[in-house]
């Protein structure tokens, strides 16, 4: 997850699971799409998921749709969706592509997997029928094998808890598959907090390293990712996609401010009798209506090589 890290924080943070920290400081913190038993307990609560699914879906750039649009006469779209959550990519994007479609929907959350399967669109643009099935799997063996026969992958905030091994594999998987990838909300390390405080800097600074711990990405996500789809010959389009937080957003951006101020704290504890008035100041202004945040992200639509195209 992009805003937060993946779990529930603690202390003078508490935040739902999935707006901020979890388990022990060091410990590996990224979406896993594990088969069979999984002792790990979920890091994303459908609450925050369901919490954050209006400002993702005004968020999402439209303008990277309509090559997604293009398809044989009569043929049924087969998109894997993967780190799928509670299904608002498909319940974004189902609805605004014409033809029939079928989602198969991955998660290592089997709850999360049954909100996303009850919660799936039924129809698509046109009417015609959207069908769905669940998996469970592992991202980092992601094959073209289990992508064969897709028209498309799709990920929404997945791709700054990777690492760049996962993004490899990831763009591996869809090169040899042939087909496009639609990676949406993606993190890029900036935010715009108005009213202005000058702790908003450091805040900032020790979230963006609490995300890169562990070799995971973080905001350098969008740049590998570009760099790494682009040596697999696919062409890289990003587009901006920030959330804009105002006060009809209020529970949203509270849960957001704990989650990332509990993050910074665990990443510098040092903060923390500054960022406990931080916090307090903040989520004052929340309450009040004040507070406006800008969130930027990045989507990214890697269009593969055309079949038969040069090497």
């Amino acid at each position: 997850m992009p805003e937060g890290s993946s779990g529930s924080g603690g202390g003078p943070f508490p935040a739902v699971a999935g707006a901020g920290p979890v388990g022990r400081p060091g410990e590996r913190e990224t979406v896993r799409l594990r088969g069979g038993r999984s002792e790990e307990p979920p890091r994303y609560a459908p609450e925050w998921l369901r919490l954050r699914e209006g400002a993702d879906a005004a968020a999402r750039a439209r303008e990277l749709l309509d090559p997604l649009r293009v398809r044989p006469a009569g043929g049924v779209l087969v998109v894997h969706d993967l780190g799928c959550g509670t299904g608002s990519m498909g319940r974004w994007l189902a609805p605004r592509l014409a033809g029939a479609q079928h989602w198969i929907l991955h998660d290592r959350d089997p709850r999360l997997l049954h909100f996303a399967a009850a919660g799936a669109p039924r129809r698509a643009a046109d009417g015609s029928r959207v069908t769905v099935e669940t998996r469970r799997g592992d991202l980092a063996r992601l094959t073209p094998g289990a992508l064969a026969g897709a028209s498309l992958v799709t990920a929404s905030a997945l791709l700054d808890v990777l690492t760049r091994a996962e993004i490899e594999t990831l763009a591996d998987a869809c090169a040899g598959a042939g087909c496009p990838a639609l990676l949406t909300l993606s993190v890029t390390g900036r935010v715009e907090l108005t009213p202005a405080d000058p702790l908003d800097a450091v805040i900032t600074e020790a979230f963006n390293a609490h995300q890169r711990r562990a070799g995971l990405l973080g905001p350098d996500a969008v740049t590998v990712a570009r760099q790494v789809f682009a040596e697999r010959g696919a062409t890289v389009r990003p587009h901006p996609s920030p959330w804009r937080l105002g006060p009809e957003d209020a529970a949203l951006t509270e849960q957001w401010l704990r989650g990332r101020v509990g993050a910074a704290v665990e990443q510098r504890p040092e903060l923390r009798g500054a960022a406990e008035r931080y916090l307090t100041a903040r989520l004052t202004a929340c309450a009040t209506g004040t507070l406006r945040v800008t969130v930027h992200h990045t989507d990214l639509l890697a269009l593969p090589r055309p079949t038969g195209g040069p090497a």
